[in-house]
């Protein structure tokens, strides 16, 4: 009786340590299947976001060879058509005509000089040769005294001249981005203060867009950058993205504020 005791004992003994075995070999299994699964995840993730930088690259690469295509079309092209008009149109003999038509001769010619600096300073804004000759702040402080000349808007710079970068295409990105946000506050801000300002930190690079107008708040823009009529919200982005930087607006009584942060490689450093 006590041997069958026994045996029964062992064979219990057997039985648990098979099931803890068999349990915690099932643990084991689950977690590293679990650990691969994370790992795999990971890596999809690299991946998709290591193709989504190339497609916004690749994406931002083609606008600024279109960009230069087209501020050479209009400085060869457009630029010599509208100089030839104006040839012609100095050919005329303004005295042989009445007061009327002298009248409208006149104005002619102030449309066409008119029309030419502004295809002229298209081609300026879309090319980004003052970009490779002067650096970023110097073309940041031309762009702004270009666009707001003539305008209501009161605006000056405050660019920390120790910046002077190691990568001429991260330059242009910020450049763009400055572009397009400048353009935004001439067309919807309202503003009639201006002020956009830069400091060097080490590697790290940040502007401050301030006026006194009105502005996108920080959930504004994260929606609108996705819409279609947004383009120039997602390219934004987009250059924001390649940068590795990041962009906050904020709003209240004391002004409108847009600040950007982006890690950059300086000669200064």
């Amino acid at each position: 009786m006590n041997n069958t005791n026994h045996e029964l004992l062992l064979y219990v003994i057997i039985g648990i340590a098979a099931m803890f075995v068999f349990g915690f070999s099932f643990l084991l299994v689950v977690v590293r299947s679990q650990r691969k699964k994370s790992q795999l995840q990971k890596s999809i993730s690299k991946l998709r976001v290591e193709q989504q930088n190339q497609l916004i690259e690749a994406a931002v690469r083609s606008e600024e060879q279109e960009r230069h295509r087209i501020a050479e079309t209009l400085h060869d092209e457009v630029g010599a058509i509208l100089s030839s008009a104006k040839l012609h149109l100095l050919g005329i003999k303004a005295d042989v005509l009445d007061e009327k038509d002298q009248k409208l001769h006149e104005k002619g010619r102030e449309l066409l000089n008119d029309v030419i600096q502004k295809v002229r300073g298209i081609s300026h804004n879309l090319h980004s040769n003052i970009l490779k000759e002067f650096g970023l702040n110097e073309a940041i402080r031309h762009f702004v005294r270009k666009v707001t000349e003539g305008s209501m808007l009161n605006a000056s710079t405050n660019l920390d001249d120790n910046y002077a970068t190691e990568n001429p295409e991260n330059d242009i990105s910020i450049y763009r981005i400055v572009q397009e946000l400048i353009n935004n506050t001439l067309k919807y801000a309202n503003a009639t203060e201006f002020l956009i300002s830069s400091v060097l930190t080490g590697n790290e690079l940040d502007l401050a867009i301030f006026h006194n107008g009105d502005g996108l708040t920080q959930e504004q823009f994260e929606e609108l950058r996705y819409q279609k009529e947004g383009l120039g919200l997602k390219n934004i982005q987009n250059r924001i993205i390649l940068l590795k930087g990041s962009i906050y607006f904020t709003g209240g009584t004391e002004g409108y504020r847009i600040n950007i942060h982006v890690p950059v490689k300086s000669n200064q450093s």
